[in-house]
């Protein structure tokens, strides 16, 4: 029996891990590594080394000037020419729509919290999101990027019409659907500046609101994710 090689999961900061995306996987026997890049672990220069690449979020900037993005850039485009999947979260979003020739730039709004995302009307999104017109996302961004050549945007809201896009087996999301509670309460608490210091945004909300009825919201999250990332695992390399 062939054991599957591994799902690589980079992390971009202590906070930002998988997640319900590890939960999801462990619940389907499916091998995972991480990649600490806030700690400083060595990266893997062939993403062929792997069934599916995850880019998880962070708080820096694709156009950032920092050594690991240029490396992370081209592992996205390894797995793309090598028909590898790739899933992105928020700023993975960024790196794979950076990556494949999006651009990647300020948001019109900062989104922090919880709010509705809509599906696009189109059969790619209703591959990934399934027959559901929306759902309740969370946020945490004050960037966006450009829906990528060849790509088809396939979630989107009021804020930020770039929410996720799809490109075959590649799944960029600017929105997070990995968040688990514990999640949600260590980014209030650590964020609770950048909430105070964007609170004029329409599109940010306060810890208080945020917390509100969290653990119905994330139950509801996971549940919207769990259709996501069965779509994805769905192309993983055996």
């Amino acid at each position: 029996m062939q054991i599957m090689k591994p799902v690589a999961i980079f992390r971009h900061a202590p906070s930002e891990g998988p997640g319900y995306f590890a939960t999801f996987l462990d619940s389907r026997g499916i091998p995972w590594q991480l990649f600490r890049i806030d700690a400083g672990d060595a990266l893997p220069t062939d993403a062929r080394q792997f069934s599916g690449l995850v880019f998880m979020g962070g708080p820096m900037s694709v156009n950032d000037d920092l050594p690991w993005i240029p490396h992370s850039l081209e592992l996205i485009r390894q797995a793309a020419q090598a028909d590898i999947p790739v899933l992105g979260h928020c700023l993975g979003g960024q790196l794979m729509a950076k990556a494949l020739g999006g651009v990647v730039g300020r948001s019109p709004v900062k989104e922090i919290g919880w709010g509705e995302v809509t599906v696009a009307d189109n059969a790619t999104a209703k591959a990934w999101f399934g027959e559901g017109k929306k759902f309740d996302a969370f946020h945490w961004h004050g960037e966006t990027f450009t829906i990528p050549p060849g790509a088809t945007g396939i979630l989107g809201n009021k804020h930020c019409a770039n929410q996720a896009f799809a490109l075959g087996k590649h799944l960029g999301m600017q929105c997070h659907i990995e968040m688990t509670e514990e999640m949600v309460r260590e980014w209030c608490e650590l964020g609770g500046e950048e909430i105070a210091s964007a609170s004029a945004s329409p599109a940010v909300q306060q810890p208080a609101e945020i917390l509100e009825n969290l653990a119905g919201r994330v139950k509801t999250l996971n549940a919207a994710a769990q259709k996501t990332y069965k779509k994805w695992i769905e192309g993983l390399v055996r």
